[in-house]
């Protein structure tokens, strides 16, 4: 296994059960529907979450807002999600090569990124701050969560987990988790390849750079309450 898209493509046991899997995609679920309500967005609002993953609530944020674009790197799971919402129009799922397909430029209110630029080299991620400044309204806001600081290493990533395991109801499927991602393609992965990694001022300056007014915002999207989440809106300096 050679990067990360081909890693999610495949099998993995990223989530350490059903219940882990359910909790986390309400809560983005939730963070997603926040946002749209912060943002002032109404039922006719087109929203992108790109890097989607498997999108287990999405239906719930589609009833929403009038358009929603799920979009994943994982030719698999956008296959699954073209499947689940084949009867509904006003939601669509595409890899990110056939984006401008789905969602033509200048037309999102709100586009959500989350749990997605670890995997990313900075110029790789200034290129798709680029495409999404090219979506976005003039209005419109984007979402970067899941941000991981230099300083928040595996521990913390490991402590999340025991103690969202605590709250939800899946501590001991998360402490055999911690076992099987030891010796699992994950760990590896993330040992030849690393994380990208951002401090505050740094993310704030690569906004700016490209066009965004951003912020921090508080809290993270998701459960993971040490990484960070972003606030921007293009810039028209």
């Amino acid at each position: 296994m050679a990067d990360w898209r081909s890693f999610w493509d495949g099998e993995h046991a990223i989530y350490v059960s059903a219940r882990h899997k359910q909790v986390h995609y309400r809560a983005i679920a939730d963070g997603i529907l926040a946002h749209l309500a912060s943002a002032g967005t109404g039922p006719d609002a087109v929203v992108l979450d790109y890097a989607c993953g498997e999108a287990l609530e999405a239906d719930r944020v589609a009833a929403a807002v009038g358009r929603l674009v799920l979009c994943d790197g994982a030719p698999s799971v956008v296959a699954r999600l073209a499947e689940r919402f084949s009867g509904e129009a006003r939601v669509a799922a595409v890899l990110p090569e056939d984006l401008d397909d789905a969602l033509a430029d200048g037309t999102a209110d709100v586009i959500v990124v989350s749990s997605l630029i670890q995997y990313l080299g900075q110029e790789d991620f200034a290129v798709l701050l680029r495409r999404f400044r090219q979506k976005l309204k003039p209005s419109g806001r984007l979402v970067v969560a899941d941000v991981i600081p230099p300083d928040a290493g595996m521990v913390a990533d490991v402590l999340s987990l025991l103690r969202n395991g605590l709250a939800h109801g899946y501590l001991s499927a998360a402490a055999m988790g911690l076992v099987a991602t030891a010796v699992s393609p994950y760990r590896k992965l993330r040992a030849e390849l690393g994380l990208t990694t951002y401090a505050e001022a740094d993310m704030l300056a690569l906004l700016r750079r490209e066009g965004f007014a951003g912020r921090r915002h508080v809290p993270n999207l998701g459960l993971t309450p040490h990484r960070m989440t972003f606030v921007a809106s293009p810039s028209n300096v």
